[in-house]
């Protein structure tokens, strides 16, 4: 598909306006129904038994007083569960089980509240009741919850069969193994700094010892990001229940069309014999990308009991089983010249990865920092340790945060000690256009499609009037300072190469298929009013259909890493390409001359130049009479599996249209963020407030401005609770988590957001995708955490905090001692 020429963003109808989504009415009137919500007759209720331990093995299990009690009418055991079934990906590979990958239940628990058998009862009092009442005989086995206590010589392993994850070169997937690093990379703690004992992972492009010897400054800073639940208001409930043969599943998740395989992959059954409805879900920020093993515990009690169950997860357990983002333990050295410019960066971080699957915020780590502050020459080293803690998965900006945090207060220190002002120091180290960024790939870096932060941060720091702020005296009054700061910010904007699916039905209504999860940011049906915008439809004429897979979906991106935006306002606008120009073969075959003869406005299709013309509606009566490829009996040869069983099963119902994204595109789409905040510290409690903060954004085309303002702001408030005050706390000697309540883990509240926080973006379209947009649910989460840790050390001084978040007994302690007095390596404190 050749690409497609923009148009001038003032001509859309429909793009960049506000509107009210199809489902807000449900949502604000208690209409909405989750996972809690549904009933089924004669409806079981499901606990799980926990793991005590931080890692054991299961040497018995007595349950014969549970399964005499009334009531409880099934138990079930890890070894009831079927094995999970390999992987066939589209060109054929086969990507078999991975023997370290989290399963629901498990005899061998490899953190403190893993889930080990669960019971179904009449109601959850019994069922809890039946907990209790079981016996299990617990061998205890080695420990770890800092990685540096697995990498020091003869350290403790957090699996059998090893500690870190490593990917062999050729292999089609990472696997554990063991890692020390000598007694001599450990002396570099005595001093306050990160070992660097050898990594699985490195890379690095131009010279960057040479960069360290030219530099006007060099800083060299060990920093420490928290580990963070993900903390969705809806837990990771489930309700199932079968029927005829099929398995019919209710929960939470991202990725409505892409959880459906998961779900058949753990249960080892064909997708067919699957529907599973989403409708609505209370928010997933990494955690639900494809929803989570656990839903597969109710579907497999629910056969075995012959009933409908329900699984509720309480808070406790999903701090548990619900995912959080991986801690680094980081370090970077940093030469800038005189004017600020980074021409020598070398990275060295340590991921705490909790025990099952292998994620990718190490490495990506590396990626964003090189992309977003454009070193001349970089170095990046990086090793992913398993750990006995609960298990992670990408959370929103998954790496990303992490080195913007560890990055940005050196930035900050270099501009003061340079005498260089914030945003000019950032502003020199700006990508631009198609920017180069590392990891190479064969010897070359790779590009991003465009950046525009460049005129973000200067229209951001307008907007802020930092230079006003900046100049502002006295900073202290009293016990009160105040002081302000500023971060750039990135992330992937978007992926390529879905399908679209729509039909435009014989009454005329625009029917759009939309595989994209409801997890509250409305890209389920913004992304298609680029279709409608194509057609020119009024999007009253349009409907858009979600979260049940039975309803037929197309070859769907997954709602995670800032997709789907990008990705899917190119597939809806190929499929509403694809509807255009079968309307004109329709029209062409009914009333004579060539499809080029016609075009399409207000619901029709006729000839350019006057004569005869169709409906849409009349159009789509004809599809169905010419069959074919206009009703959805042949399907693009292009579109995926997924898609063309989605097109056979609407067959008939008007004109179909699918069509795969084959627009070019030169470059990674990169979506990117300016942050700007202001504190006010009392230094004699510690205690802070942020006093205004904005954020001004670079995502390309704005689909939906109200929607977009409320991802920038809430994204940016996920990334200031990293800074003021979310964390894991566990305790080193037993190796259990002590922070497993919202009160204890502290994510932000509504307290904790200034009345003063306002966004803007760009709107320049990103130059490779047919609508211009990006994606935006990461990029503001970083500059969200560092504006603010910048903005203290602004206030403060250099020497107070080594690691995030930053609480009032840190700056009271640090702020007496004239140095940061938290440790500072250790993790969960």
């Amino acid at each position: 598909m050749s690409r497609v020429d923009q148009p001038d963003a003032n001509s859309y109808k429909l793009i960049g306006k506000n509107y009210t989504t199809a489902d807000l009415h449900a949502k604000v009137r208690g209409k909405a129904k989750y996972a809690e919500d549904f009933r089924a007759e004669g409806m079981l209720f499901c606990k799980l038994l926990l793991s005590p331990l931080p890692h054991a093995r299961v040497r018995s299990i007595d349950a014969r007083e549970a399964l005499a009690m009334a009531g409880v009418r099934a138990i079930l055991t890890a070894d009831e569960l079927p094995p999970p079934a390999d992987t066939l990906t589209d060109n054929g590979t086969v990507i078999k089980a991975s023997k370290w990958a989290e399963r629901g239940l498990t005899i061998e628990p490899v953190y403190q509240g893993e889930p080990i058998l669960a019971v179904a009862a009449v109601d959850e009092l019994t069922a809890a009741d039946a907990i209790e009442r079981i016996q299990i005989d617990f061998e205890p086995l080695p420990f770890v919850v800092d990685p540096l206590d697995t990498l020091a010589p003869n350290g403790p392993n957090p699996r059998v069969d090893g500690n870190v994850w490593v990917a062999p070169k050729g292999a089609p997937a990472p696997v554990v193994t063991e890692l020390k690093w000598t007694a001599a990379d450990f002396e570099e703690i005595r001093h306050g700094r990160l070992p660097m004992g050898k990594t699985p992972d490195e890379w690095s492009y131009s010279d960057v010892e040479t960069g360290f010897r030219n530099a006007a400054l060099v800083l060299d800073e060990t920093f420490v990001t928290p580990d963070t639940s993900h903390q969705t208001l809806e837990p990771r409930s489930a309700m199932a229940y079968w029927q005829n043969g099929k398995l019919y599943l209710h929960t939470g998740t991202q990725s409505t069309a892409r959880t459906l395989p998961a779900i058949a992959r753990w249960l080892n059954i064909d997708a067919d014999k699957i529907v599973f409805i989403s409708e609505y879900t209370g928010g997933g920020f990494g955690s639900k990308i494809t929803g989570g093993v656990s839903m597969i515990i109710p579907a497999l009690l629910s056969k075995k009991a012959n009933a409908p169950v329900m699984m509720r997860i309480s808070r406790e357990e999903e701090t548990f089983i619900g995912r959080a983002r991986p801690g680094f333990q980081g370090r970077m050295k940093v030469g800038f010249s005189k004017e600020g410019r980074i021409v020598a960066l070398d990275m060295f971080v340590i991921s705490d990865n909790g025990p099952y699957d292998a994620q990718g915020d190490a490495p990506t780590s590396g990626h964003m920092v090189s992309l977003l502050y454009q070193p001349e020459a970089m170095r990046w080293r990086g090793v992913t340790v398993l750990t006995n803690t609960p298990p992670r998965s990408a959370q929103s900006s998954p790496g990303g945060l992490q080195g913007i945090a560890i990055i940005e207060p050196i930035i900050a220190k270099a501009a003061r000690k340079l005498g260089l002002d914030q945003v000019a120091i950032r502003s020199v180290n700006c990508p631009e256009g198609k920017a180069l960024y590392g990891p190479p790939i064969d010897n070359k870096l790779q590009h991003a499609t465009s950046a525009f932060i460049k005129e973000a941060l200067h229209r951001g720091a307008d907007e802020f009037k930092w230079q006003e702020r900046v100049a502002r005296t006295p900073k202290r009054i009293g016990s009160k300072v105040r002081g302000v700061g500023v971060s750039l910010s990135c992330y992937v904007g978007g992926t390529i190469g879905f399908d679209g699916l729509l039909v435009i039905t014989p009454d005329g209504t625009v029917r759009f298929h939309s595989g994209i999860g409801n997890l509250g940011t409305e890209s389920v049906i913004d992304v298609h009013r680029a279709g409608a915008e194509v057609l020119g439809v009024p999007w009253e004429r349009c409907e858009v259909i979600w979260g049940d897979t039975s309803k037929h979906f197309p070859y769907t991106c997954v709602s995670g890493g800032s997709q789907t935006t990008h990705a899917m306002t190119r597939a809806a606008h190929a499929a509403a390409m694809e509807a255009k120009q079968q309307l004109k073969e329709i029209a062409a075959s009914t009333l004579g001359g060539s499809p080029e003869e016609y075009e399409i406005a207000n619901e029709r299709v006729f000839r350019k130049r006057g004569g005869p013309g169709m409906t849409f509606a009349q159009a789509a009566q004809r599809a169905i009479e010419l069959g074919g490829k206009y009703d959805g009996h042949e399907a693009p040869a292009d579109v995926n599996k997924v898609t063309k069983a989605a097109v056979a099963a609407v067959a008939g119902q008007g004109l179909v249209s699918a069509a795969h994204d084959n627009y070019p595109r030169d470059g990674m789409t990169h979506s990117f963020v300016a942050s700007f905040a202001e504190i006010e510290v009392d230094v004699e409690t510690g205690k802070y407030y942020i006093v205004d903060f904005l954020a001004c954004a670079d995502v390309g085309t704005v689909i939906h401005p109200r929607v977009l303002g409320g991802q920038v702001l809430g994204r940016s408030t996920l990334g200031i609770g990293h800074a003021i005050g979310q964390k894991w706390v566990f305790d080193p000697h037993y190796g259990v988590m002590v922070s497993k309540r919202f009160h204890h883990n502290k994510p932000p509240t509504i307290l904790d957001v200034p009345v003063n926080m306002r966004w803007s973006a760009l709107n320049i379209p990103d130059p490779e995708t047919p609508v211009g947009a990006k994606g935006i649910g990461e990029p503001p989460v970083g500059g969200g955490c560092a504006s603010i840790l910048n903005a203290l050390s602004d206030a403060l001084g250099d020497e107070i905090f080594r690691r995030a978040p930053v609480n009032a007994d840190t700056i009271l302690t640090s702020l007496e001692a004239g140095h940061p007095m938290q440790h500072p390596l250790m993790a969960h404190i």
